[in-house]
C-alpha cells in the first residue's frame, strides 16, 4: 500500500448496478466513507451514470456490462464485456490501490468484484432486498462479508451465515431527519391522508384500484379522506375522473419532487414493496398496505413486507388479490380503532434501522487497517435474536413508548 494510504484516509471502491435501488445506498455510503475522511471511487455502467444523486466529489468510472438472459445465444457478448470490464476495473485499482471493494449487486457490479476477489482485495456485498440477489449469490463465498438489510433472507446458503452483518437499508438524509418527529394528529374527526406511489413510473393497477377502494370505506371514514397519488401520464385523467365521482379530495401528478415532506404528512401509505420503500417507511414510521411487483426477480419484494406486516406496522396483499374490495378490507383492519393506525406506525418505526449507513461504514472501515466495528453479526452466537429482529448492535431500532 502506498504512502498516501492512512489509517484516516484510505481508499474505497464502490460497484453498483444501475438502478436506483442499487445506487442510492452506495451514494449514502460514500458520503459517509468522505466524511470519515476517506477517498472513494464508483464503478458502474452507462444507466447508472445517469442516475441522479451521485455526490460530486466522487469519480466514476463507466464500465462495460454483460447481461446474461435466457438466450444463449447472447452469452459470449456477455462474458466478453465481464472480461473488459475486470481488465478495467483491475487497472483503476493498481492506480488507486483500494484497501476494500463494496458491492451493492446488479450485473454492473459483477466485473470489479471478480477483479477483487480475484486479486485478493477485501469485499463486502450490500444486499438490499430480503432474498439475495442474483450476483451477490455468484460472490457469497468469495468475500469476507455480507451486510444485509433484514434479518432473515432467502437464497442465503447456511455455509455463508457466518459473513452476515445486519446493516439496515440506508436512507436519503431528509427522510431520516423525520425520524424523531410524532406521528401527524389524528383525531376521529380529522383529515386522514393518504399517499400512493408506484415506483419511478408509477402502477397501473393502483390506478385502477385505490379510488374505487378508497369508496368502499365506510362513509364517516371515507368523507375524511384527503389523497397524494402518483400515476402515470396515460392514466392521470382517467383517475382524476373517478375520485371526482366518488367525491374524494385528491392530488394527482406524474412525479412529486418534495416526497419526504409528502411522506412525513401522511397517515397511509399504499404502494410497492421495493426495498427503498420500506427503508424509509420503517425510518419515519408509516403505517402502509403493500402490493409487491409481482414480476420482482425471486418475488423479492413480498420477501421484503416480510418483517414489517409481522411486525404489525403493514398489510401484504398480492397483486393478483389486489381488489377494491380486499383494499378496503385492509384498510380498515389497520384502522379498526382511533389508535389503530398510530399503533401501526409505531410498529413500522420499530422496524427501522436508522444507523445503517453508519454501520455499513463501520463494517466498510474494519477491512484495511481498522478493528472490527461493533455491527449487527448474524451469526452462530446469536442467530436466534437475528430470526426474531432482536436489535444486538448499533443498528438496532430503538424502542419508544406511544
Amino acid at each position: 500500500m502506498s504512502d498516501v494510504q492512512t489509517k484516516a484516509g484510505r481508499h474505497y471502491v464502490l460497484a453498483a448496478g444501475g438502478t436506483g435501488g442499487h445506487l442510492l445506498p452506495a451514494f449514502a455510503l460514500a458520503t459517509e466513507l468522505e466524511r470519515r475522511g476517506h477517498h472513494v471511487a464508483l464503478i458502474t455502467d452507462a444507466r447508472g451514470e445517469a442516475i441522479p444523486g451521485k455526490p460530486g466529489f466522487m469519480p466514476s468510472h463507466v464500465l462495460p456490462v454483460g447481461r446474461f438472459t435466457k438466450n444463449p445465444l447472447g452469452w459470449f457478448a456477455a462474458i466478453k464485456a465481464v472480461l473488459q470490464g475486470r481488465s478495467m476495473a483491475l487497472r483503476l485499482f493498481d492506480s488507486f490501490e483500494p484497501s476494500a471493494v463494496v458491492g451493492f449487486g446488479g450485473y454492473p457490479s459483477i466485473p470489479a468484484v471478480l477483479a477483487a476477489t480475484g486479486r485478493g482485495i477485501p469485499t463486502v456485498l450490500h444486499e438490499q432486498n430480503a432474498v439475495l440477489g442474483r450476483v451477490n449469490r455468484l460472490f457469497a463465498g468469495r468475500v469476507q462479508a455480507l451486510a444485509t438489510a433484514y434479518p432473515e433472507i432467502d437464497r442465503l446458503k447456511a455455509k455463508h451465515r457466518g459473513k452476515v452483518h445486519l446493516v439496515g437499508n440506508p436512507v436519503r438524509a431528509e427522510v431520516l431527519t423525520l425520524r424523531d418527529e410524532d406521528y401527524p394528529a389524528l383525531p376521529e374527526d380529522g383529515v386522514l391522508r393518504v399517499l400512493v406511489t408506484g415506483g419511478s413510473q408509477g402502477a397501473r393497477v393502483l390506478s385502477e384500484v385505490v379510488p374505487d377502494g378508497l369508496a368502499m370505506l365506510p362513509p364517516a371514514l371515507r368523507q375524511r379522506l384527503q389523497v397524494t397519488q402518483q400515476c402515470r401520464p396515460e392514466d392521470l385523467e382517467a383517475v382524476r375522473q373517478r375520485y371526482r365521482s366518488h367525491d374524494i379530495p385528491a392530488e394527482l401528478g406524474t412525479y412529486f419532487e418534495n416526497m419526504a415532506s409528502r411522506l412525513a404528512d401522511a397517515h397511509l401509505f399504499i404502494g410497492r414493496a421495493g426495498a427503498s420503500t420500506i427503508a424509509e417507511l420503517t425510518a419515519v414510521g408509516r403505517p402502509a398496505i403493500l402490493i409487491p411487483l409481482p414480476i420482482a426477480t425471486d418475488d423479492h419484494q413480498a420477501a421484503n413486507t416480510r418483517e414489517i406486516a409481522k411486525a404489525g406496522g403493514a398489510r401484504m396483499i398480492r397483486q393478483h388479490a389486489f381488489t377494491a374490495k380486499e383494499l378496503a378490507k385492509q384498510i380498515m383492519a389497520l384502522s379498526d380503532n382511533p389508535r389503530g393506525l398510530g399503533k401501526a406506525a409505531h410498529a413500522a418505526w420499530n422496524c427501522g434501522r436508522p444507523d445503517a449507513v453508519k454501520d455499513l461504514a463501520d463494517l466498510v472501515e474494519s477491512f484495511g487497517g481498522a478493528e472490527m466495528m461493533d455491527v449487527i453479526r448474524v451469526g452462530a452466537n446469536n442467530a436466534r435474536g437475528a430470526s426474531q429482529g432482536v436489535a444486538v448492535g448499533q443498528g438496532a431500532a430503538r424502542e419508544r413508548t406511544q
